[in-house]
């Protein structure tokens, strides 16, 4: 699984595709980096690169115990 870790500890998971012009997907709650699977089939196809994260409390990201910020 693919992580990525900020100052504050919080694991932010992500799914990091294809080569290419990179592209970001980022969602609103309550979906999650799978959300984008459908679009990234269609952009890898013609030569993007997909980045895209579950946010902070949601999907595969760690949970925090305060604010989230």
């Amino acid at each position: 699984m693919a992580t990525i870790k900020p100052k504050d500890g919080i694991e932010i998971y992500y799914k990091d595709w294809g080569t290419g012009q990179p592209m970001v997907f980022s969602q609103g709650w309550p979906l999650s980096a799978d959300d984008w699977d459908t679009a990234d089939a269609f952009f890898l196809h013609h030569g993007y690169r997909s980045h895209r994260h579950d946010r902070r409390g949601h999907g595969r990201s760690s949970q925090t115990a305060t604010a989230m910020t």
